[in-house]
């Protein structure tokens, strides 16, 4: 039999532990203490849960019932205690023995307590009456212990005693459980209790006694399911005895400890015994040939009390100086992953489990020894190979090469070696560490030995590290062994791990899992993250996205690379995880069962997301029904990681979510809720930052809500609203608030009103300084007249002028200012009520209007930005002839100077040289980038086109003037230079740290956020039906889209995505619009609202679109077309009332499912629309499209401009369109 191993769970430190007993259903082991105290122990979180002290004197007895919250005691004290254990007190007390109690236990059917005692009695309670009913005598010394037959079997009416007088008793409880449970219960008990004789029962009667021992039993209990009793003495043997129904007899004795064996047992699921002893030991036998197989031994301890638990392979034995709780053997099958495939050891094989197909096959049988209970699984992939490990005869490694045409019964050879831990290294090498000789040993697939190689740091155990290197566990640390150059490359501290797991993306991280911590670190051991947990860690797997997935004893968690870590679900039983593949977990239980677990991923898939920073699938999975991420704790998590953003839709309360749309900047959010909050300091808060943004509409707002009138004043003066400062005049004289009259006055330059002011208030010499300085003359010698000669003295006239409030070069307080950027983060669609913005509001839709206005469908997009239509002469020249190039002649020059021609100059000729001048930045521009927007700002406009031309087949550039200018102007700077020269004009880059390599690239106006904006509006306008109005919208955001520059992917996506969705937009309302042209044709118009319907419109649009469409195929008596107008406009969840009317057109369809007039439309068969004809191309037809807007057409329609986008020739070819700079 395989060497078993003694695997500690609990070891508890405290006074003589006498009783013991596990929960049956619950994590806990109970403890009765020589000094009087029961101790209540959580062995899986290792925690001391309670404490109960009321005995006086030891307990020796103790004992949980099998289904109520319910546990017993029996101490020195002579009392037997029943207790709750969730009300934490002592329900009552049994009394009636008149020496110790030594055991007690419940039954695990009947209503019974049995005690053990030292007065020679052996009693059986009722705790539900609280009587004796039973009164066991024969022994006729100490008895030591009494337990039932555990077996829920009425055959099995037995009790078993143990006593000093050298016997064990059998006792037969047919008779007392006739009385007391078959004929009533209670009140037969309630009479035997009061019949109770102290010499005997003769309901109870003895059915054997076994004479055997040479001295006093300390303990006997009956097998779980065999007619087997085992005996513990002290005499130091442990005897074997069987019965049937007429006799019992011995049938071995166990030889082995040195001092009084104090308890023995049957292990409840194996044929092994174990015993306990004064010896300090605790003994493990094989039952069926009666020897000692194991032996456990602790230095000073004596062992007492053995424990087991009824479901699990857990024991508990009580020592002198506390308890320990553990296992013989390990649980934890042997298994190991590849691709898809789990390989694993079940009983003598080596079976696979495909997680794709969940087919689970045998490939070959293994050998006895090692197949009992393998350590570790290593897997060839390229030889197919497998290394089996073992603890056996001190770590033994087995070598498998797995036959391809394998059968489940098909046994193969191994190759045996001693070293309990090896792994492959390479296609034909693996590794085996000999801890004898600290050396690791390179082996060949024939198990020779080809190198040896010394460690140079103590370990015991290796792991992978890919094909150059290994794992070294050292004491606290694994260390990274390269096995080429001979030395460790990379440490990290990481003390007692017993599992590496590595994933299989690119950054390669490793998982380092001990007993409770768990360290995530680099391929180059740098540490990433750790996690402490209170509960043992049994496994882990990485997922495909790089979050690792472990298990506890009772749950599955996450843990990512940045230390966030989490539960997904609680577990019944522990599991061993396999493999994670979406929201599933594979996982091998303790009975090497497959199982699949499914699991909800929302939680670390969000928070992996935030941290890859992919906040497109953020904002997926915060849109409604699509996660259950709720909370305040998800909150907490965003607000922690800096994403108020993202945590803003997650709140309900408004305070807080003032304090968050603040925090992230978010106006329209806080503003919404300073009104529902009503509270002056939220107004201030607000006001605040709205100034800090530049948005003074909301400082108004917010100055005006706290009646803040200095600095509304001071407002209206810096944004040029004279009209409000004078209505602010009015309010501060309505108010007596005379210095808040004076500053408006002040700011509005208003001097009569000053004058005014400073004489109603008495200041009649300032009033006069003031009138007089001004010019008010007549106001002056009013003044003048009331100061009765004490005129003060006015300063000399001199060149200086009085101060009055400049005039605004902009008055902006209709427009905000350009408003500041405030987040670096991600846009998160939030609206005004912080709600996910899921695009247009229903409650904004007008059916009524929509198709009712006429529009010049030809019409350009239009922009205030536009310049005017005269365009300077660039290029001539201002300014005429200044005669350069003359000799000068008019100039009396005197000729030629004599004498200098033998003047020698020196040799230096190092004069000054002025420096060339740089390139100029526009040419740079161009020369640094191929993207159209970028020659465009530089002012190379043909350059511009001629890659407009290339990449989108533009030919029409009308419509993209205002672009080219806009972009041309927003990248340059004026500077004032020196008084009498011209502004200095500098270009403004993108790219600062470029421009010193003259890599730099201009600054550009146009940006994605400001078009997203404007689609806004353009939904804002389809809804209301104002077609025109949102036509010149969808056709601006498609020209502009030519010159967004994006410098990532995901940017590049969200252009594309925007391009196709102002497509459908623009070809479904042209559709629209062209319904009008034909009023005589109803039919026509009906298929043009039936094509609208397919186009890919937000849900609102495309509710009313197929309302519109429903009611026109109604009135045509087209009810089948209707009907299903009506059901596609059902599944989009509309109103009550738009509801109702689609069913009752569908219940109208199903008496008459059919069409008067049939039309052009067929919805079964997919199709894009024409541009030009409006009819439609059915799958598999021939078509052409647009280059830029990827519009289809007939092919008829090559070489025409496209109607849709306006600008390019339909099916040239092109190279397509760059919006990334440096991807040409």
């Amino acid at each position: 039999m395989a060497q078993l191993t003694l695997l500690t769970k609990l070891e508890t430190s405290s006074k003589r532990v006498k009783g013991l007993d596990f929960h049956p259903k619950r994590p806990w082991v109970i403890a009765s203490l020589h000094n009087g105290l029961i101790q209540l122990w959580d062995y899986r979180i290792r925690t001391l849960i309670d404490k109960f002290d009321e005995h006086d004197g030891p307990v020796r007895g103790i004992a949980f019932h099998p289904t109520q919250p319910l546990f017993v005691s029996g101490g020195d004290d002579y009392k037997i205690k029943v207790w709750n254990y969730k009300l934490r007190r002592c329900l009552f007390t049994l009394l009636g023995h008149l020496d110790y109690i030594r055991t007690v236990r419940f039954h695990h059917e009947y209503p019974w307590i049995l005690s053990a005692s030292d007065d020679q009695t052996i009693r059986i309670w009722n705790w539900q009456s609280r009587q004796c009913i039973a009164v066991l005598t024969g022994h006729n010394h100490y008895v030591m212990c009494a337990a039932f037959h555990p077996a829920p079997n009425p055959k099995e009416d037995l009790v078993v005693s143990a006593s000093l007088d050298q016997t064990v008793r059998i006792w037969d409880l047919t008779g007392l459980r006739k009385k007391t449970v078959s004929t009533g219960g209670f009140d037969n008990s309630l009479q035997l209790s009061q019949n109770v004789d102290l010499f005997g029962n003769p309901n109870v009667v003895v059915k054997y006694v076994l004479e055997g021992h040479d001295r006093g039993v300390n303990w006997a209990s009956f097998h779980p399911s065999l007619p087997l009793i085992i005996s513990a003495a002290d005499d130091r043997y442990v005897k074997l005895w069987r019965m049937n129904e007429t006799k019992a007899w011995e049938v071995d004795t166990l030889r082995g400890h040195m001092h009084n064996a104090s308890c023995a047992m049957f292990h409840p699921r194996q044929e092994l015994i174990l015993s306990a002893s004064e010896d300090n030991t605790i003994r493990v036998w094989n039952m069926p040939n009666r020897t000692a197989i194991q032996t456990f031994r602790r230095e000073r301890d004596k062992f007492w009390i053995l424990a087991s638990h009824p479901e699990k392979n857990l024991f508990a034995a009580g020592h002198d100086s506390g308890l320990i709780v553990f296992k013989l053997e390990r649980e934890r099958p042997a298994y190991v992953t590849f691709k898809g495939t789990l390989f694993y050891v079940k009983e003598r094989y080596l079976r696979t489990y495909d997680f794709a197909t969940t087919r689970d096959v045998p490939v070959m049988s293994i050998r006895k020894s090692i197949a009992k209970n393998p350590r570790g699984l290593c897997y060839n992939p390229a030889e197919k190979a497998v290394l089996l490990c073992s603890d056996v005869d001190g770590g033994t490694h087995e070598l498998y090469k797995i036959p391809s045409d394998a059968r489940s019964g098909d046994s193969v050879e191994s190759m045996r070696g001693s070293g309990g831990s090896a792994i492959f290294i390479k296609r034909n090498r693996f590794a085996v560490l000999d801890v004898k000789a600290q050396s690791i040993l390179l082996k060949n697939l024939k198990n020779e030995v080809s190198k040896k190689i010394p460690v140079p740091v103590p370990c015991d155990l290796i792991f992978p590290a890919g094909l150059s290197g290994i794992l070294l566990r050292s004491e606290d640390k694994i260390m990274l062994f390269d096995l080429q150059q001979k030395k460790v490359t990379a440490e990290i501290t990481a003390p007692n791990i017993k599992y590496v797991f590595w994933s299989n993306d690119k950054q390669g991280h490793v998982a380092l899992m001990g007993k409770d911590n768990l360290v995530l670190a680099t391929r180059k051991l740098e540490q990433l993250s750790s996690v402490h947990e209170t509960i043992r860690l049994k496994s882990g797997a990485w997922d495909e996205n790089g979050a690792f997935i472990y298990t506890t004893l009772n749950h599955i968690k996450y843990c990512l690379v940045n230390g966030d870590h989490g539960i997904i679900r609680t577990l019944d039983v522990p599991i061993y995880v396999t493999g994670v593949r979406g929201n599933k977990v594979y996982c091998l239980d303790r009975e090497v069962k497959n199982r699949v677990i499914a699991i909800d991923s929302t939680e670390y898939m969000f928070k992996l997301a935030l941290l890859q920073r992919r906040f497109n699938d953020v904002a997926k999975m915060i849109k409604p029904g699509q996660s259950n991420l709720v909370g305040q704790s998800i909150i907490a998590y965003l607000q922690t990681k800096g994403f108020p953003e993202f945590a803003l839709y997650f709140v309900k309360d408004t305070k807080t979510k003032f304090n968050l749309a603040l925090e992230c900047g978010n106006i329209d959010v806080a503003q919404a809720c300073a009104k529902e909050l009503d509270d002056k300091d939220c107004w201030h808060r607000l006001g605040v930052e709205a100034l800090r943004q530049g948005n003074h509409q909301v400082v108004e707002k917010a100055y005006q809500s706290t009646k803040n009138f200095e600095r509304l004043s001071f407002l209206y003066l810096i944004t040029g609203n004279a009209e409000k400062l004078q209505k602010m005049l009015k309010i501060a004289e309505y108010r007596n608030d005379v210095m808040g009259r004076f500053h408006n006055a002040l700011y509005l330059g208003d001097v009569a009103e000053r004058v005014r002011i400073l004489e109603e208030v008495g200041q009649l010499p300032l009033a006069y300084a003031t009138a007089a300085t001004h010019g008010l003359t007549e106001e002056a010698e009013a003044i003048k007249e009331k100061l009765e000669g004490k005129v003060p003295d006015l300063l000399p006239e001199t060149s200086t002028q009085l101060f009055v409030p400049p005039l605004p070069v902009m008055c902006l307080h209709e427009t905000n200012w350009p408003l500041l950027n405030i987040s670096s983060g991600p846009a998160v669609p939030v609206d005004r009520s912080g709600k996910f913005d899921q695009g247009p509001d229903e409650e904004d839709a007008d059916e009524g209007e929509w198709g009712d206005e006429p529009v010049d469908n030809g019409s350009h997009a239009a922009d205030p930005l536009a310049g005017s239509d005269e365009e300077p002469e660039w290029g001539k020249d201002d300014g005429g002839d200044i005669g350069l190039d003359d000799d000068g002649d008019g100039w009396d020059q005197g000729g030629s100077l004599d004498g200098l021609d033998e003047v020698a100059l020196p040799g230096k000729t190092d004069f000054f040289v002025a420096p060339r001048a740089g390139q100029d930045f526009a040419q740079l521009w161009c020369a640094n980038s191929k993207l159209a927007a970028d020659h465009a700002a530089a002012g190379s406009f043909d350059s511009a086109m001629d890659l407009l031309n290339q990449q989108v087949a533009v030919v029409h550039f009308a419509p993209l003037k205002q672009f080219f200018m806009t972009l041309y102007l927003g990248s340059r700077a004026s500077f004032t230079g020196v008084i009498g020269t011209s502004s200095i004009i500098s270009g403004l880059s993108r790219n600062v740290d470029q421009v010193p390599s003259n890599k730099g690239l201009p600054a550009l106006s146009i940006d994605l956020q400001s078009l997203i904006d404007r689609l806004k509006i353009a939904y804002k306008a389809t809804t209301g039906g104002k077609f025109a109005e949102a036509l010149t919208h969808f056709l601006y955001i498609i020209h502009a889209l030519l010159f967004v520059v994006v410098d990532n992917r995901q940017s590049q996506n969200e252009v594309q995505e925007l391009l196709e969705l102002c497509r459908e937009y623009v070809t479904g309302i042209r559709m629209e619009l062209a319904k009008k042209d034909f009023a005589a044709q109803p039919l026509r118009q009906l298929e043009l609202a039936a094509y609208f319907t397919q186009c890919k419109l937000q849900p609102i649009h495309r509710m009313l679109s197929l309302r519109s469409a429903m009611k026109s195929a109604y009135r045509l008596k087209n009810l089948q077309t209707a009907a299903s107008f009506a059901r596609r406009l059902l599944e989009l969840a509309p109103k009550n009332e738009i509801a109702t009317e689609a069913r009752k057109v569908i219940r109208a369809a199903e008496g008459n499912p059919r069409d008067e007039s049939p039309i052009d439309y067929d919805e079964r068969n997919p199709f894009v629309m024409c541009g030009i004809s409006f009819t439609p191309i059915y799958k598999n037809k021939p078509s052409v499209q647009c280059p830029y807007c990827g519009a289809s057409f007939l092919p008829n329609h090559q070489g025409k401009l496209c109607p849709t986008c306006q600008l390019s020739e339909i099916g040239k070819s092109v190279t397509g369109m760059k919006s990334m700079a440096g991807r040409e």
